[in-house]
């Protein structure tokens, strides 16, 4: 069932129109094929942040609870769908480009007439969930509302057309403008929203008796004034927010204005960055109080930091969860693990998913951890291998050592009991049981089980050998 919304409403205002509870659909228009890029990939697909630029539209559009979301898809539609598939979205094809008013006009058949039409774009992914909110609340039967911008430089864009007393009456692209429209500073981004029975009554009438020959969306704003209808104007916070992505040049400076969005975020919440330009999150990134993160990590899918964690510099961590006072030092990739309080993982360490470190553990330089959990204050110091593996409270596991879990068919898992002590460069056949305060010598491979308390030891005997000599190089 759709979600309903007040429309026509300004908070902390009173209201200026009728309101009326009607559903929210949203069009999304992601059909250019984007030839600035230089790319085979269409340029919707292309990622900001580590997702495709629609996709944050999408996920955007679903924040606001809207009843439903259709995507005009054209040039490399089939490769969009089949990347996107999971998305809740109603894929609309535009076989022909035929200009922003004809795309709309593609998904209009399947709106419902009582609905309110956001329309948005695939290659603008950073618009706000706030921002639209507000264009949404200046909406009502008799009003639509679109956002624009002020820029010192408003070539390429189409202007804002006013008249005396400050109402919008027109929308006229660059191409098409005098030399006094061009004058005009406040430009039209495209987002818009609208009741939809008046889209339905709009967009036939559109002409493509223009200088793109197209049949542009804006030309709705005319129809609109002629009827009537009210055009609000708003605009975001932040101009960037509405700064769309024609080229890589384009993309690189909105993902670094949306880092830095990001790095102010973390900053207000009580986060230390060493150096906010170095940091990329590609998901959701939270923290406790007074977390520290260095120069140059990068955070993946979801991630929680809790109070007091540190984060050393070029870390890669990817859907984990990192309990208070944890310490991270450099070099370290996480990824799909949790680690314990007061925990401390790296330099140099690689924790694969499945990884579970219990509070007060310790993961060092040059060790590898898949599906292991290692227990509450235990120890893989140095140049370790721990795969398929469960360890107890307070053991530690000597440099070099190795659980061998594949036998080149299955995975097999080894047992480590609390207290246990496995020297160096030990080999650890699984299935094998290592128990309670067991201890395993240096150098062994253990292929069966080792009781509580027991020293294991399985070398080959050493012998010494008097007068041998080395053998030399052939002259």
């Amino acid at each position: 069932m759709a979600t309903l919304f007040r429309f026509g409403y300004y908070p902390g205002k009173p209201p200026t129109g009728r309101d009326c509870n009607v559903k929210l659909e949203v069009v999304i228009l992601a059909a250019g094929q984007g030839t600035r890029m230089r790319s085979s990939l269409p340029k919707v697909l292309h990622r900001l942040a580590g997702k495709p630029l629609v996709q944050h539209v999408i996920d955007s559009a679903s924040q606001l609870n809207a009843g439903a979301i259709h995507t005009v898809i054209g040039h490399g539609a089939e490769q969009v769908q089949s990347q996107l598939q999971q998305l809740p979205t109603r894929w609309v094809l535009q076989e022909q480009q035929l200009g922003t008013g004809h795309a709309v006009a593609q998904a209009m058949p399947a709106v419902d007439d009582n609905s309110v039409v956001l329309v948005l774009y695939g290659d603008v992914p950073l618009v706000k969930i706030e921002t639209l909110q507000k264009l949404l609340a200046a909406v009502n039967a008799e009003r639509m509302a679109l956002l624009t911008v002020e820029l010192s430089d408003p070539s390429g864009y189409g202007r804002i057309v006013r008249d005396a007393d400050g109402r919008v009456v027109a929308i006229v692209e660059h191409k098409d403008a005098s030399e006094t429209q061009r004058a005009i500073r406040e430009i039209n981004t495209g987002i818009l929203a609208a009741p939809a029975r008046l889209l339905k009554q709009w967009l036939p009438q559109l002409s493509a008796d223009n200088a793109q020959g197209e049949y542009y969306l804006t030309d709705i704003i005319g129809l609109a004034v002629g009827q009537n209808i009210e055009v609000a104007a708003l605009q975001p916070q932040s101009t960037w927010e509405v700064q769309g992505v024609n080229n890589r040049l384009q993309l690189s400076e909105l993902e670094r204005l949306h880092q830095r969005d990001i790095a102010e975020t973390l900053m207000t919440n009580g986060a230390t960055l060493a150096d906010p330009a170095r940091l990329d999150v590609r998901g959701v990134l939270k923290t406790g109080r007074d977390v520290f993160i260095d120069v140059n990590c990068v955070f993946e899918g979801e991630v929680s930091l809790g109070d007091n964690v540190k984060i050393g510099p070029n870390c890669l961590i990817r859907n984990a969860i990192i309990a208070d006072n944890a310490e991270i030092e450099s070099h370290t990739v996480i990824d799909e693990a949790s680690i314990g309080a007061h925990a401390h993982v790296g330099p140099y360490a690689r924790l694969r998913p499945g990884t579970e470190l219990a509070a007060k553990a310790r993961v060092g330089n040059f060790v590898e951890t898949k599906k292991a959990q290692i227990g509450e204050g235990s120890k893989v110091n140095h140049l370790t291998y721990i795969g398929d593996c469960t360890i107890g409270r307070g053991a530690n596991v000597g440099a070099g050592t190795i659980t061998c879990n594949y036998d080149g068919a299955n995975k097999s898992r080894t047992e480590i009991g609390d207290g246990a002590f496995i020297g160096s460069n030990s080999s650890l056949v699984a299935p094998v049981v290592i128990g309670k305060n067991a201890t395993v010598g240096a150098g062994s491979t253990i292929t069966g089980n080792v009781d509580d308390e027991q020293l294991a030891v399985a070398r080959g005997k050493q012998r010494n050998i008097d007068g041998w000599k080395r053998p030399q190089k052939k002259s």
